[in-house]
């Protein structure tokens, strides 16, 4: 495993950290809160055996179960081997007190009397408003002189701008930030990575793969990708480890198989590892991945469960899959849904929630009439 200095924090983290978002199921519905306990602690334990030093988790992964598993799978003297890292639900905060209150049950599941790397979560314009009327920074300072926690930081979903603000409002350890090749510009992206770089914070990289999607892209994508000397997912990896300004890139493994193998990228990873013909055709890889991906949807699953049935995160793949591959497609899974896009009643639960502030109050029935057209012009043809 290589080591990377994480900003001025004087600590060294794993290149590779394990985020807990994504762990097996035994329902095979990922997300739920079915975690696969046995073969998730296997998988946790075995990341850090090889290295891995820095376990990422938060209050509502999993349906709130990931905490808990990841403090059995700490048990036997594994939580001496790593930084902890968790986060605290600025979004579901009625009242000043429910920081403390989540922060001290936060401990209790995971087993622990203080963690390393605590991240008020999911910042966007709202959240950030509600985080300063709580008086959320001073309550970190307090739970830092507690003991509680080490480090303090925040993850971040919103428009540069503002990440540049909650950068410059306070004594930050760190960030999180969403950051790959197709989405250099999108949210904080690479001006906001080396703006907190700058600053001295350590920047954590989430959503590497997009959720997935750069791991098995379309063929003209991987086509466009430097060579096959990599995988896809190497090639999206080794873009950001590349990068000096990044601390460390969380992957939310989900098979054993995975582990290893993400393990072993990182263990071949360094600063400056590509060409600089490589980042261009990376890049160029990602461009043209935006041309093709109609919502930005990462399939994180806030937006579930939806008050009237839909599987929101199911849709959106279906219809970014009609960008790459066209209607036919994707057609007999969109007509195999029990509960289809023109069920939506625009709530705006799911917009609330979003990381990605997909407008799905205005998507959906585009969605519906581009499925439904499609159906009505093949019965006629």
């Amino acid at each position: 495993m290589n080591y990377r200095p994480f900003g001025k924090t004087g600590v060294q983290v794993s290149a590779l950290g394990f985020g807990c978002m994504r762990l097996p199921t035994v329902d095979q519905v990922p997300l739920s809160g079915a975690i696969d306990e046995k073969t998730a602690i296997q998988m946790i334990r075995r990341g850090i055996d090889r290295g891995i030093n820095y376990v990422d988790t938060a209050y509502n992964y999993h349906k709130d179960n990931s905490e808990i598993l990841v403090g059995k799978a700490l048990r036997d003297g594994y939580r001496e081997k790593v930084f902890l890292a968790t986060k605290s639900p600025v979004y579901s905060f009625k009242a000043p007190e429910d920081f403390e209150r989540v922060l001290d049950h936060q401990l209790e599941k995971l087993q622990t009397d203080h963690i390393d790397f605590y991240l008020l979560h999911n910042l966007t314009a709202d959240y950030w408003q509600r985080a300063k009327e709580f008086d959320l920074l001073a309550k970190l300072d307090k739970a830092r002189a507690a003991g509680k926690i080490r480090f303090m930081g925040f993850s971040f979903h919103d428009q540069v701008d503002l990440f540049r603000e909650i950068v410059d409002s306070h004594h930050w350890d760190f960030c999180q930030i969403q950051l790959n090749y197709a989405q250099t510009h999108y949210q904080a992206g690479l001006e906001g990575l080396e703006y907190a770089a700058a600053k001295g914070l350590g920047v954590v990289i989430m959503e590497p793969l997009m959720g997935g999607k750069l791991a098995h892209p379309s063929q003209h994508i991987a086509d466009a990708l430097p060579d096959n000397s990599r995988s896809p997912v190497e090639w999206a990896l080794d873009y950001l480890w590349n990068r000096p300004e990044v601390s460390l890139v969380l992957s939310g493994m989900s098979t054993p198989q995975q582990v290893e193998e993400t393990v072993d990228c990182a263990a071949r990873s360094s600063v400056g590892m590509l060409t600089k013909e490589q980042v261009e055709a990376v890049e160029g890889a990602g461009e043209l991945f935006q041309r093709q991906s109609l919502v930005p949807c990462t399939g994180c699953a806030y937006c579930m469960p939806c008050p009237f049935g839909l599987d929101i995160p199911r849709i959106y793949e279906l219809y970014n899959r009609t960008g790459s591959q066209g209607v036919k497609k994707a057609d007999g899974d969109y007509r195999a849904l029990a509960v289809r896009a023109d069920s939506c009643k625009a709530c705006g639960a799911c917009e609330k929630i979003c990381p990605q502030h997909i407008p799905s109050r205005q998507l959906m029935p585009a969605v519906h009439k581009l499925f439904a057209d499609y159906e009505k012009e093949a019965a006629q043809g």
